[in-house]
């Protein structure tokens, strides 16, 4: 006869749910895209913090209960991604182009990419379609831990967030009597960067200018500063030298919103923006609006 001490069962149920409880996180815009970038890194193992809500090196962190594994994806599922987009393709010709890239034994991403900077439109459908796709992924791995927490899923697809913004926020010009809300948030901005380096180098090259030539501010529902967008004209358009957001209102879509208003009204045909270190994820927006990479920027400190 196994005699079973009816304590152990109960001690060991305590620790799971309060294992269970201490790993839960929520998952927003802002994470999503967190997690959908570092998913593409080819070049580094990453794991998704979930007391701080963002995805950090794997190094050492391996044994911490609290980081776990981002939802897989290789070069094997980009290159199945992109079967997919070009079966859907309606123009014979683009599908046919795309076809053949595909079938090369070498070089296949790089053409890919080639030939969809010859068809605009075509490209921009990839960028929604790879973005609609792999949001899929990501919700489906956060459902699986749901599942595991005794949570209901969430739906298949994130919600939207644009119109909840455009209903919360109000998007308007901003004036030289918002300078003094706009110096304190980009104060905060600045002071998060953890890299003093990259921070003394980003504010040299782009300095506090408000409002600028363009200019939008976004206020919540209450009238409080929440973001601003500014830009100033250079030689060859335009140059948005700061989109910042408080970041009680980060994740919305806020900041994604206050570059579309700039994008639509300033009528400019080359807009530049530089992202700092540790918002690369930010570009999946750019793409979106159609914004291509230009250049790196790469630092080597000695001291």
């Amino acid at each position: 006869m196994v005699i079973v001490n009816p304590i152990t069962p109960i001690l060991y149920f305590k620790r799971n749910l309060c294992y269970i409880y201490n790993m839960q996180f929520e998952l927003d815009d802002a994470l999503i895209d967190d997690i959908l970038f570092h998913m593409e890194n080819q070049e580094g193992d990453f794991l998704l913090d979930t007391q701080e809500g963002k995805v950090v090196s794997a190094d050492n962190k391996n044994d911490d209960e609290r980081f776990i594994s981002l939802p897989g994806w290789n070069s094997g599922d980009g290159y199945r991604l992109m079967e997919r987009f070009t079966a859907e393709i309606k123009n014979s010709l683009v599908r046919g182009e795309l076809s053949r890239a595909l079938d090369r034994n070498k070089g296949v991403f790089r053409a890919f990419r080639d030939i969809l900077e010859q068809y605009p439109e075509t490209e921009k459908m990839w960028h929604r379609f790879k973005d609609h796709k792999m949001k899929e992924e990501v919700i489906n791995w956060y459902n699986s831990l749901r599942e595991e927490w005794g949570l209901q899923p969430i739906g298949t697809e994130p919600e939207d967030n644009s119109s909840l913004v455009l209903e919360d926020f109000v998007l308007r010009e901003a004036t030289a009597t918002d300078h003094e809300k706009a110096a304190a948030l980009h104060k905060i901005c600045i002071d998060e960067i953890k890299d003093k380096t990259a921070c003394l180098i980003f504010e040299d090259t782009n300095c506090f200018v408000f409002p600028g030539d363009f200019c939008f501010a976004a206020e919540n529902s209450g009238g409080e500063f929440a973001g601003y967008i500014c830009a100033v004209k250079n030689s060859y358009g335009l140059h948005i030298h700061l989109l910042e957001v408080k970041a009680e209102y980060r994740g919305m879509g806020l900041g994604k919103t206050l570059l579309s208003k700039l994008v639509e009204k300033s009528g400019e045909q080359i807009i530049t923006i530089d992202l700092p270190a540790g918002m690369e994820h930010f570009s999946r927006a750019l793409h979106l609006e159609e914004f291509k990479p230009c250049m790196q920027k790469f630092i080597l400190n000695k001291i």
